[in-house]
């Protein structure tokens, strides 16, 4: 072949090239980096229960957030249809995003993994989630200051992350394998309302609007709501008037003779102690609590205050009906719930 016959040939060639030759996009090489950041995350993955995990932690990106959900859809990509799986990618560095903080995504497959893990991993880096997003399958969250692993050992956060991961994998143990003397909650409740003589709501008036001392208990007698907060403002407000108003957590604290934080009036341990609560069963636990450290006249209403307003009960316990009763000490407090 002549000189210019190869130089025609090698000129054909380049331009044939250069006719194929398709330019890459910003779009591509974004694509490209997060295939190439799933890759990293699956080959150094562990298999806990059957459930595939990893954990990688790269430089922080200032569109990192755009960027870890590609990520997160190369995993899926690889193992949606083959394993179940959950996998944790986080930036690391100074962070470049405005809001000056780095990002953990987690992904996984069912979605409860995703959503054990973010309950665990909220724990581990409490204080220091700054937003968080939750779409199931995926969770994206604002942390400050995720530390990078050194060359030979894991940063602590990433350890943090493989063991949130590794705990939210865990198959659940069988719900009826309770450890040895261990009760349920409903065994708890029946054992607590068998050891007290639990009143209706009509009971329950009656006796607050009985004398003291006429019939029944003979001492004071102190109506008790025990309802959260969240359970009163649920309910608007509403309560029943001349009931003490007590959050459970202070309650045997309140009531308790010898406690240095005592209610003026639980100066004797024959109180008359009527509680109640939303629906009867918090009460009941209450009430056996109070038995315990010496109130055994304590008590509760059966069904709550539901029960009460269900059964169409005033909610104001100390009119008196008979004129006669206006000579008599009323048997709860004077205090509006």
């Amino acid at each position: 072949m002549s000189f210019h016959s190869r130089s025609a040939s090698i000129a054909s060639e380049r331009s044939t090239a250069a006719s194929d030759y398709i330019p890459r996009t910003l779009e591509d090489v974004r694509e490209n980096a997060a295939r190439e950041v799933a890759m990293r995350a699956t080959a150094h993955r562990r298999t806990v229960d059957g459930v595939r995990m990893g954990v990688l932690v790269v430089m922080a990106k200032a569109d990192e957030v755009d960027f870890l959900a590609r990520v997160a859809d190369r995993i899926r990509e690889e193992h949606l249809l083959k394993n179940e799986f959950v996998f944790a990618v986080a930036t690391s560095g100074t962070p470049i995003r405005p809001n000056k903080t780095n990002t953990l995504m987690i992904c996984g497959s069912p979605e409860h993994y995703v959503q054990r893990a973010v309950l665990l991993a909220s724990s581990k880096l409490i204080g220091r989630v700054m937003g968080t997003t939750n779409e199931g399958h995926m969770w994206l969250a604002s942390v400050k200051r995720i530390t990078s692993s050194g060359p030979t050992s894991p940063s602590t956060d990433e350890a943090a992350l493989w063991d949130v991961l590794v705990k939210s994998s865990r198959q659940p143990i069988d719900p009826l394998n309770r450890p040895p003397g261990c009760l349920s909650a409903a065994t708890r409740l029946a054992l607590a309302q068998s050891k007290l003589e639990r009143l209706t709501p009509q009971m329950a008036l009656n006796e607050l609007r009985t004398p003291s001392g006429f019939r029944g208990v003979q001492a004071p007698t102190f109506l008790v709501d025990i309802r959260s907060l969240s359970e009163r403002e649920r309910s608007h407000g509403a309560g029943i008037h001349g009931s003490l108003t007590v959050e459970r957590n202070q309650l045997e604290w309140l009531f308790d003779p010898q406690s240095e934080e005592r209610l003026a009036i639980a100066d004797r341990y024959d109180l008359r102690v009527i509680l109640f609560d939303e629906d009867g069963r918090a009460s009941s636990l209450a009430a056996v609590a109070l038995q315990e450290i010496g109130l055994l006249n304590a008590t509760d209403i059966v069904g709550g205050f539901r029960a009460w307003i269900e059964a169409d009960l005033p909610g104001d316990i100390t009119g008196m009906e008979d004129e006669d009763d206006l000579h008599s000490e009323p048997s709860v407090i004077q205090i509006l719930g």
